[in-house]
């Protein structure tokens, strides 16, 4: 009887300590601008580990920032056209129209994600994220569920607007 009190008093002990303990995260992203000592532009990991969140290139130190400090999180949803000038002259050449035919297909989608946060001095800071596409939700809530509140509607992602889809294929 004392053992299966026991057992029974361990098993909920373990339990509770398993759900403090968060699993860490990272996805790779390219951190456009916003992080202190980060180049703009540049390739690298972004990880959620205990309370921080942090962009890393690959042998540099990494950038964190604490999860409490968080206010906001935005996604927005982009695409880009791939395969710069050749992809360009090809959809020229291409007779009977076909460079449009070309052009549904030189699109690659992808998620912008955006931080607004406190540093140490309380000044507010952004920083924006390009991720693949699909990978800004999972980090959004990969945030949420460490404590990020987010003012915006949860399930908004805003999408490009036509002035933007005019400018990029210019």
């Amino acid at each position: 009887m004392v053992a299966l009190i026991c057992c029974g008093l361990t098993a909920a002990a373990q339990n509770s300590i398993q759900q403090k303990t968060s699993k860490a995260f990272s996805t790779r992203a390219t951190h456009l601008l916003g992080f202190a000592n980060t180049k703009s532009d540049c390739s690298g990991t972004l990880s959620i580990e205990d309370d921080s969140l942090q962009f890393q290139q690959t042998g540099k130190p990494g950038a964190k920032v604490k999860i409490a400090s968080v206010g906001d999180v935005f996604l927005g949803a982009e695409s880009k056209q791939v395969g710069g000038l050749p992809m360009t002259l090809g959809k020229t050449a291409a007779p009977f129209g076909g460079g449009r035919v070309v052009s549904l297909f030189a699109h690659k989608k992808y998620d912008t994600l955006t931080l607004e946060y406190v540093d140490a001095d309380e000044g507010i800071h952004g920083a924006i994220f390009q991720l693949t596409k699909g990978q800004g939700e999972v980090v959004r809530n990969e945030l949420i569920a460490r404590g990020v509140a987010i003012s915006s509607h949860p399930g908004q992602l805003t999408k490009e607007s036509a002035t933007e889809a005019r400018h990029e294929t210019k």
